[in-house]
């Protein structure tokens, strides 16, 4: 039998990947106005009603206890934060911790169009060695005019690498790899009209990659040009978000689309394009219950290396498959998700998937398609923004996988 894992997202490290593991801001206000009153009482008989309510009224006045000022109000909170841990136990990276800490918050408390903002920060460790450090956020500006994503990482990887192009049930040489570097990633999405935004996007990475062990016979080996090699490359993000929430959509359609062009031009050692495309549609069946469907392509192209290249079951476009044991220059995946929410903020998830890698898009074949389901449980940490804490169990052509994870798979 396969031995269970854990998948871990050691790639995020090298991705412009946003952390958006967090809580959501929560504003609230309360004031508490009291006042003293005290009793009027009469010491002497009543011999004229309008004397006796004067002096009483007098009376009242010099000796009762003085009306207790408000309150102060209770500042309303500008954002909050959360803390994730993330186990990860994979025969690619061993077994440890991923950290996330995260933080949502408004730029602007009256901007009312505008979806929170996100900090974050995330931390990996493993008993292999592999170790990273990230920080990254996206903001909302300007009624949501503007957004703005940044991402900043450093670390290392030491992982088993199955190979480039390697079909379903067949056996791969796998050679141990380490890569380090660091990378840096910022982008700025405008609006123009109709839930459409258009941008730019940068990222820069300088990588050393090597291997652990002597060259096995018939495994990869890395070229002399990735064994120390920047990459840079000028991009381009379109998206059309018509999503009820970025947390938890119950309804609309989330379209997305980049392109990056790397070159030597602006400091790039190889040149090449990778580009992908994705849309995901959500429907609310019955209260509680959410029906979402997601597909997507990717394509790398020209000269590019084979850490770039398109990674089936990276970021949970299909769970059942450990991330890197299938990639190649073209991949596809789709998927349809059922979720119900159930009572004492747990919720049950039911999924299943198809997709493939191949090295162009006429050479997919249907025995080679890598079909996946399975059903996670979900327990929500945040109510107000209904973010949810993640644990999915899915089989696939290679065997069982057991994915946790912040926030929902897409």
């Amino acid at each position: 039998m396969r031995k269970l894992t854990y998948v871990g997202q050691w790639s995020r490290i090298f991705r412009p990947v946003l952390i958006k593991t967090s809580l959501a801001i929560q504003i609230g206000m309360s004031l508490t106005l009291v006042q003293g009153t005290v009793p009027i009482s009469s010491s002497t008989p009543q011999s004229s009603a309008s004397d006796q309510k004067s002096q009483d009224t007098s009376k009242d006045q010099d000796q009762s206890t003085p009306v207790q000022k408000p309150k102060s109000q209770k500042k309303p909170k500008r954002g909050s934060l959360v803390i994730a841990p993330i186990p990860i136990s994979s025969p690619a990276i061993g077994s440890g911790l991923n950290l996330i800490v995260g933080y949502v918050f408004k730029l602007d408390p009256e901007d009312s169009s505008s979806p929170p903002s996100q900090l974050g920060l995330a931390a990996i460790r493993t008993n292999n060695g592999t170790r990273g450090f990230a920080v990254g956020g996206r903001l909302y500006l300007k009624e949501n005019t503007y957004q703005s994503a940044f991402a900043i990482a450093a670390g290392q990887v030491k992982m088993d690498f199955y190979g480039i192009g390697v079909r379903p049930n067949e056996t791969s040489v796998i050679v141990p790899l380490s890569i380090k570097g660091k990378f840096v990633y910022g982008e700025l999405l405008r609006n123009v009209g109709h839930s459409i935004f258009v941008g730019p996007r940068y990222q820069y990475r300088t990588l050393e990659a090597g291997q652990q062990s002597p060259t096995t016979s018939g495994g990869f080996e890395v070229p002399q040009v990735d064994i120390k090699a920047p990459s840079a490359a000028v991009g381009v993000h379109v998206q059309r978000d018509r999503r009820d929430s970025t947390f938890y959509p119950t309804k609309g359609s989330l379209f997305d689309f980049t392109g990056d062009f790397f070159d030597q031009a602006w400091g790039s050692r190889r040149q090449y394009q990778t580009y992908k495309i994705a849309y995901n549609e959500f429907r609310q069946l019955r209260p509680k219950q959410i029906l979402a469907y997601r597909a997507m392509a990717c394509s790398a192209n020209q000269n590019v290396p084979f850490y770039d290249l398109c990674l089936y079951g990276y970021r949970s476009d299909i769970r059942g498959y450990t991330t890197g044991q299938f990639q190649d220059r073209r991949m596809f995946a789709a998927q349809a998700e059922y979720r119900l929410e159930l009572p004492k903020r747990f919720g049950l998830v039911g999924f299943a998937g198809v997709g493939g890698v191949a090295e162009r898009w006429s050479r997919f074949r249907a025995d080679d398609l890598l079909p996946a389901g399975g059903v996670g449980l979900r327990f929500k940490l945040d109510k107000k923004n209904h973010i949810n804490y993640r644990i999915d169990y899915a089989i696939g052509r290679a065997g069982p996988t057991l994915s946790i994870g912040v926030s929902e798979a897409f």
